[in-house]
């Protein structure tokens, strides 16, 4: 998969109205696969030029993880991720373990 070099949020009228779009889905599991790679498809960018032609796109293309991460980063939450690493992942401390353990 070709990873995003840039995220725009949508306005929170839009997400609105993404929502609104898979309300009508009765499981909340689903609904929210389809909500999510509804606000991907709109959100992922690579050289200038949306990444993915819609919601169906992200879903054939993206784990359930890698679209967790995207969302996150969106959100603000973590650095946008372009070698699918662990960002909770401490470096130092796992060394710090490995050391302890010898």
């Amino acid at each position: 998969m070709t990873r995003p070099d840039g995220l725009r949020p949508p306005t929170a009228g839009r997400l609105l109205s993404i929502w609104r779009e898979t309300e009508q889905e009765k499981n909340a599991m689903v609904r929210g696969l389809l909500c999510n790679a509804a606000v991907l498809a709109e959100s992922c960018f690579f050289e200038g030029e949306r990444l993915f032609d819609g919601p169906e796109a992200v879903l054939e293309t993206m784990t359930a993880r890698e679209m967790e991460l995207l969302l996150k980063s969106l959100a603000g939450e973590t650095a946008l991720l372009s070698s699918g690493e662990n960002s909770g992942f401490d470096t130092a401390r796992f060394r710090t373990m490995q050391r302890e353990r010898t």
